[in-house]
């Protein structure tokens, strides 16, 4: 259901105080799984406001994301909990959270949040960039493995668990059969999803925190000054930070340039991992989930081009890395 221009002035209104004179509204060029709309409202105090609204409600998935996305990990109401119960007030650079509206009786759910200015991080070439990323993310995961006052809100966030895991890989395994891959391919899928399940209890043991769950380049927003801005959070979860660090340095990077980005990351932290060969260890098992995964993500499916990769090959080079 489309939120109406009425229902916007009314919840801005209401956390503002101060009556809206006018709203002008345009589809957004970000849009991918659920609608998003550009919004520059004017208030009666003469200040102005740049938001992006984003329908969050079910019925308003994108027939695409509907086909490809699994119906699992779909909770209108998480995003909705990581802007107002996870990053209000914590000074972390994400967007401002101006309105949010739940209805569960007719299941809408919307967000109205800042329209951070931007780059989105993949189209930025400079590895220093990458690095200052990788330094944020440090900074978001201490901060929430040190304190337990988000918790209160987990019920709402992924669990990377045993179960998680293993959900990827079974799913990875059927969808090798049901996609019409070749035998070869099929055979190689096997292989690798059962050599996984050597890294399953490694992944459940390292330590939890908040995450992004989708750290991706494309993801993330460049913002004036260098400020750092996350964007989607519609996968948030408790999990192991690596999964965040590992989604960030996917692609084609040189494994000296990968090096310099994830060194950015232990760098930022305050107490650095006692075991280089450890932490390497660690975030590779962490890679070789993400390339399960989306070895697992719908049958037939391919990636958008942001995240086009050999996921096959990348496993099948993991596995053996790792010597599972």
């Amino acid at each position: 259901m489309r939120v109406s221009t009425e229902e916007l002035a009314a919840a801005l209104e209401l956390g503002k105080g101060s009556r809206v004179q006018a709203v002008e509204r345009r589809p957004s060029m970000y849009e991918t799984s659920f609608p998003l709309e550009d919004v520059d409202v004017t208030l009666a105090d003469g200040s102005t406001l740049a938001l992006v609204l984003k329908n969050l409600s079910p019925d308003e998935l994108s027939d695409r994301a509907r086909a490809a996305k699994p119906s699992f990990l779909v909770d209108p109401e998480r995003e909705l909990a990581v802007y107002e119960g996870m990053l209000a007030g914590r000074d972390l650079g994400t967007a401002a959270c101006h309105a949010a509206v739940r209805d569960p009786v007719q299941a809408r759910y919307w967000l109205l949040i800042e329209r951070v200015e931007g780059v989105p991080l993949w189209q930025i070439g400079e590895l220093e960039t990458w690095r200052a990323a990788a330094r944020w993310l440090a900074t978001l995961h201490q901060r929430f493995a040190a304190e337990d006052g988000w918790r209160a809100h987990a019920d709402r966030l992924l669990r990377y668990d045993s179960d998680l895991y293993r959900i990827w890989a079974r799913r990875a395994r059927e969808h090798a059969t049901r996609s019409g891959m070749r035998r070869r391919d099929r055979e190689r899928v096997t292989a690798v999803t059962e050599r996984y399940e050597g890294v399953i209890e490694r992944l459940a043991a390292l330590p939890a925190t908040f995450i992004h769950g989708e750290f991706y380049a494309s993801n993330v927003i460049v913002g004036g000054g260098g400020r750092v801005c996350p964007i989607d959070w519609e996968l948030a979860a408790r999990g192991p930070g690596l999964i965040d660090l590992a989604a960030l340095t996917t692609g084609g990077w040189r494994q000296d340039e990968r090096r310099a980005i994830a060194s950015a990351y232990v760098d930022a932290l305050a107490e650095p991992p006692r075991s280089g060969a450890d932490f390497d260890e660690a975030l590779d098992c962490c890679r070789l989930h993400l390339a399960v995964q989306w070895l697992g993500w719908a049958p037939g499916w391919r990636p958008p081009r942001a995240h086009r990769h050999d996921w096959l090959r990348e496993a099948a080079e993991l596995v053996e890395r790792l010597n599972l």
